[in-house]
């Protein structure tokens, strides 16, 4: 039983554990068919003292995005005021009017509208997500990744790379125009099919309308982005691009009629075309030409119904090896997917260990690279009149977060050519320090002998070293396996894809790793999508050392809970 009495003390291990039960039985329901039970079981999750706990926490100390208030003017809550919405907390089926902002988009000069909830309306977005998604990640489509617990960016890759590693392939190549803005209302409320009060509650959310600049604006279609629940709505609306497919192109026998008609060779199989979602983007993969343009008419038919277009200016056709009238290769999610064609010593096998002809190589893309450069070139500038060891702060961020999205392919040399151009930009930045002496001796003030590694860039001291990029290594993601999700309970699986392939910094893989993948705190399991941080056991303000040794690996809302108590045992120092 949970005592809602002092929010510092709550036992999270315990109320996790109660909340995951649930929605581990309602994953199940859901993936047995059993409707009947998964409702009951919804219902029964969204009234619990836990899952409102759980869904409080989220939104007040779990979420690290910018806190920005909605139309009620909260940024964050205290402990006591978290309590109080907790005990309150239910699904009535109201909802208030969210905050419109325009936000830039990057890269471009148009803006796109962001929607902030209420912090009561975010809570009641965590609880009902709470209770949706272990259901329809019992049904989404295997090939899809965005907004979904457990899977990112880099399995999205894999995935694809898995596909076409054998064989050559026509790509559509499409973007969804104003997806989040667009979506029939009615459509996805009938698509979500679920019990009554959710279904009132979340046509509240759709309908609430926004509060901007110009005053009261309706809402009669679209999912406003920046609320907790939007990106499930999404992938709700855009699930059965795979079963539509399937449905339309089931594998037959490839008769001379056929065979003439997608121009392939005859006598075989005529297998669907293959579909990659990430989110509003996707991609379709098909040997035939004349089925991708087919297919490219369907599909756009398809979004028709639930109030969607294809974005044409963002639609094309390619061809992973390239042919006559299609470029070769494609971009997507920021990487260059394509197959060169290579001589028998460097080509790709097939499964009999027979060359191929090509090979398949993924790169980050070229508007990656370009807009990384430009990031560090306004970072390189913003400093010129900073100390070296803030501008070596902020750099180190930005390269280990760029690299990290991309050390899953084939980056080595793009990541050496990165640092011989950020050595231009540091070197103009010390002639910049240093005008009255000459170049040489600029760059000998701030670059140092490293132990036979050459120069580095360094403070004198020695504390603050710049992270080169190619210091990063490459590391293959393996595909995910198919029908996998966090709500299956298989802690083992999800613990070795959280420590091998998510982008985590190698002290964090050490501590994962001496932690058995617990927490140090509440000694509960990582979960994937669960946010945790580096702890220093004793406070280095409290004469703690920087050693591993003195490091922990704990959740972000223990680690909260940690520095709250800290308080009153070093209350001069923490």
């Amino acid at each position: 039983m949970v005592e809602l009495n002092n929010w510092n003390s709550l036992k999270w291990k315990s109320i996790e554990r109660a909340v995951f039960k649930l929605q581990k039985r309602i994953y199940k329901a859901s993936q047995n068919g059993e409707r009947a039970k998964a409702r009951k079981l919804q219902k029964l999750l969204t009234k619990s003292k836990s899952a409102r706990l759980l869904a409080v926490r989220k939104v007040t100390q779990d979420n690290r995005g910018k806190k920005t208030a909605g139309i009620d003017g909260k940024k964050s809550l205290s402990p006591n005021e978290r309590l109080a919405l907790a005990q309150s907390l239910e699904l009535d089926g109201k909802a208030r009017p969210v905050r419109r902002i325009m936000i830039p988009k990057p890269g471009r000069k148009e803006k796109r509208p962001l929607g902030i909830p209420t912090m009561e309306d975010r809570a009641k977005q965590a609880l009902a997500k709470l209770a949706l998604e272990p259901e329809w990640e019992a049904q989404f489509e295997p090939n899809s990744y965005g907004f979904r617990p457990g899977r990112s960016t880099k399995d999205a890759i894999a995935a694809i790379y898995s596909d076409i590693n054998q064989n050559s392939y026509y790509v559509l190549d499409a973007d969804i125009e104003k997806c989040f803005d667009r979506i029939d209302h009615e459509k996805l409320l009938n698509k979500v099919n679920t019990y009554p009060q959710m279904r009132r509650q979340l046509k509240a959310w759709l309908k609430a309308g926004a509060l901007g600049k110009e005053g009261f604006i309706e809402t009669p279609a679209g999912t406003p982005q920046g609320g907790v629940i939007s990106p499930l709505l999404a992938n709700i609306a855009l699930h059965g691009l795979t079963q539509l497919m399937n449905k339309t192109y089931p594998v037959r026998y490839l008769n001379q009629h056929l065979a003439e008609k997608y121009n392939l060779p005859p006598k075989r199989n005529l297998r669907p075309p293959l579909v990659h979602r990430y989110a509003d983007d996707f991609v379709v993969l098909h040997k035939s030409k004349e089925m991708i343009l087919e297919a490219k008419g369907v599909i756009q038919d398809w979004l028709k119904e639930i109030g969607l277009n294809l974005k044409e200016a963002k639609t094309s056709i390619a061809h992973t090896l390239g042919r006559k009238g299609v470029k070769a290769g494609f971009d997507y999610l920021g990487f260059n997917v394509r197959q060169y064609e290579v001589n028998e010593i460097n080509s790709g096998k097939d499964t009999k260990g027979n060359p191929l002809g090509f090979k398949t190589l993924i790169k980050p893309s070229f508007d990656a690279i370009d807009k990384h450069l430009i990031n560090l070139k306004d970072t390189v500038r913003r400093h010129r009149n900073s100390d070296q060891a803030n501008l070596i702060g902020d750099l180190n961020s930005k390269i280990t977060g760029w690299t990290n999205q991309y050390n899953s392919v084939v980056s080595s040399r793009i990541f050496g050519q990165l640092d011989n151009k950020l050595f231009l930009k540091l070197e103009r930045w010390a002639k910049y320090r240093s005008p009255n002496i000459g170049a040489k001796e600029a760059i000998a003030n701030y670059w140092w002998i490293d132990k036979g590694e050459g120069w580095v860039f360094r403070t004198p001291d020695g504390q603050n070293t710049l992270q080169n990029h190619k210091d990063t290594h490459i590391k293959r993601v393996i595909r995910l396996k198919e029908g996998k999700s966090p709500y299956d309970g298989d802690w083992l699986y999800w613990a070795e894809r959280l420590a091998k392939y998510h982008g985590i910094k190698p002290t964090v893989n050490k501590l994962l790793k001496r932690q058995k993948g617990r927490c140090a705190l509440c000694n509960h399991r990582f979960m994937s999508d669960d946010l945790f941080e580096i702890d220093h056991i004793i406070p280095k303000r409290a004469g703690g050392s920087d050693k591993l040794t003195n490091k922990q690996l704990i959740h972000s809302h223990c680690h909260h809970n940690k520095t709250w108590q800290q308080r009153e045992e070093y209350p001069h120092k923490v």
